[in-house]
Order: C-alpha cells, then structure tokens, then sequence
C-alpha cells in the first residue's frame, strides 16, 4: 500500500496522529486513559506506524463523546458503529468488528424476543448517545427509549421494564444479576467502524478502508481481539 505525504498531511495535520478511543465498550477497548488496550488501540498503533507519525489515544468513556472529540477536530479519527446519523459528519469505513445488540428484562417479565419489546408503556434503558439508542430511537414504533449514562443503571434506578446493551457486558451483567434475565435473540447487529471527518481528501479515506479490509483478511485484527481476551469471531467479513 503506497502512502503519499498528502494523505499523512491530511490525516495526522499536526504530525500526530490523534485517535478517539472509547473505554465505555468493553470489546473494543480496555483497560484505563493512561494505559487503554484493545483492538481499537491497535489500529490505531498500526495506522500511525503505516503514516509513520506518533500515535496519540485521547480516551472517553461513552461514543458520543468519542465521536463529539473526532468531529470538532480534537482528534483526526475515531472508532464509532456506523449509523445515519452519524453519516452525516464521519466518513466510515467497511465494520472491522461486529456486536450485538440485546435485551435485558425482569425475571417475571412477560417479554420473550426482541419483537415483543416494540410495544406500547414498554420503556428501554440506553447509554445516551451509544449505537443502540440511536438505533432504537430511529426504528421504535411504540415503546420509548429513557436515557442515562449507563442503560443499565437507568433500568435498575427507574424501574423500567427493558435494559439495552452489547451483547458481552449484558451477559456479565445478567449473571450478576439473578432477578434479571437476557432475551436471547439480538435486536441489531452493531458494526463497529473506523471513521474520518468528511472534509479529508478522497485518497485519505480511501486508505483508510483499504487498510481495515487488509488488517481484517490478513488476521491483524482477529489476533488484536484475542490478545485483548475477545473472540475473534467477532471480525467482520470483507466488504
């Protein structure tokens, strides 16, 4: 892969490549601001080798505040699901990771797939800003999403009927939680994304997705995901 001096410019303009890492996605990333680990870290690393500048990881706890820090030009690309909304102001590229999005109810609840929970005087708990609620803030037809800094701790503190989350820190979440029960099928596939500000150069963007689908057919990214004790099923197939 050839990299011109105008796609290092473009991408890293300060001569450091800065990334938006998020710590409040548990597959993604791990570990602490000083010290964050994970397959996003590795791209990131690995992007910032290829462009041959140092790789800065500004770290948040929630996407929104990932993706608010990459489109206000605090950091030059960031890690987010791709959604419509957000389309509107990042440039992505194919997934490199793909999760789950699941259902969390009471033990008694009479919700038994994720189609059942779309009704009327059902209320979801959601991590404001996260690929879920907008998702279900887009495609819900009855029931309504509340908001909170976690899905969970709003489900609990309001006494709401159904939680949201990913997949893997639902599971953790259920078997610390005897009185709460996962409903087994996903409501959405999140497809986890590099992505760039829509103001760089067309042959910017384009190295970017030409490097997620080298760093997925090569392994880079499924060895990234076991080394940080995730499944390497997780990797999403080639675009």
């Amino acid at each position: 892969m050839v990299i011109t001096t105008a796609v290092t410019t473009d991408l890293a303009p300060s001569g450091v490549l800065r990334a938006s890492i998020n710590l409040g996605n548990p597959v993604l990333a791990q570990g602490t601001p000083t010290a964050p680990k994970g397959v996003t870290v590795d791209i990131a690393r690995e992007i910032g080798a290829r462009l041959g500048v140092p790789v800065e990881l500004v770290c948040f706890d929630a996407a929104r505040k990932s993706q608010q820090a990459l489109t206000t030009g605090r950091t030059d690309i960031g890690f987010l699901a791709v959604e419509p909304a957000r389309e509107e102001e990042v440039a992505f590229t194919a997934p490199y990771v793909v999760i789950e999005g699941v259902f969390a109810v009471p033990q008694g609840s009479p919700l038994v797939t994720a189609a059942d929970v779309d009704r009327a005087g059902v209320r979801i708990g959601v991590k404001r800003g996260s690929a879920y609620d907008l998702f279900l803030t887009r495609t819900l037809r009855h029931a309504s999403v509340v908001r909170g800094d976690e899905g969970v701790d709003t489900f609990r503190s309001e006494g709401l009927e159904v939680a949201a989350g990913i997949r893997q820190p639902m599971t953790e979440f259920v078997a610390a939680n005897p009185d709460v029960r996962m409903i087994g099928d996903r409501f959405m596939q999140i497809r986890q994304a590099l992505g760039t500000t829509r103001n760089r150069r067309p042959e910017t963007v384009r190295f970017l997705r030409d490097l997620v689908e080298e760093l997925k057919a090569s392994g880079f990214i499924a060895d990234a995901l076991r080394r940080s004790y995730q499944s390497d099923a997780l990797v999403a197939p080639s675009a």
